[in-house]
């Protein structure tokens, strides 16, 4: 496994090909509107990890904005209506399409109510992640290698997870359920950054 780290912008070469990219993002809080975005991490599912310390001056990162809107690319995120939200925010494009393994664990494995990464990826693939470096300070001028490797653990294994939930999906008749929400996954993470994060549209009250 390599893991390599970008300034500013995702290489235009790298992850081509790819017709599903792993994707995470670091910030400096969980607040929209107020914590700005630092850091993204994608990876193609062979191994290697793409970590780019974002410019928070300019934002240009045009190679990284082609790839999140590529209609011939599926992303695939862990709670994905977060970091879309904030790549709405702060780089102006809307991520699509997606695939959000949390929805789906949450779909699929309805005798928990475990569906953080580290909670899903122990139990589906045996990998134990540690979760030491998640409130660190991603906002420093350089990135230290416990944070880059923090990084990179998040998106490694995104690709095998699809491949696991997708097989509990079918196995319970609930993938077309999971389509329709990837679907519309973009579209909620616009309606929180336009104010109704906290609102269930849905709701008679």
């Amino acid at each position: 496994m390599t893991t390599f780290v970008h300034e500013g912008d995702l290489p235009a070469d790298a992850l081509a090909g790819a017709s599903a990219v792993a994707v995470d993002s670091e910030t400096m809080g969980l607040r929209l509107g107020r914590d700005p975005l630092c850091v993204v991490q994608l990876s193609d599912g062979n191994g290697d990890a793409h970590v780019v310390k974002l410019d928070r001056s300019t934002y240009d990162a045009p190679n990284l904005k082609r790839l999140l809107t590529d209609p011939a690319v599926t992303k695939i995120f862990h709670f994905g209506r977060f970091d879309i939200a904030m790549f709405w925010l702060h780089l102006g494009v809307v991520t699509a399409p997606v695939y959000c393994t949390k929805i789906a664990s949450k779909l699929a494995r309805t005798y928990t109510d475990r569906h953080g990464l580290k909670d899903v990826s122990r139990e589906l693939l045996g990998v134990d992640m540690s979760k030491a470096q998640q409130s660190s300070d991603w906002g420093a001028a350089k990135l230290s290698d416990d944070q880059v490797a923090y990084a990179a653990s998040d998106v490694l294994h995104l690709h095998a997870l699809r491949t696991r939930l997708d097989q509990m999906l079918v196995r319970e008749r609930r993938d077309h359920f999971a389509r329709a929400c990837f679907e519309f996954l973009p579209h909620r993470a616009l309606l929180d950054v336009a104010g109704w994060e906290d609102a269930d549209i849905f709701a008679h009250t």
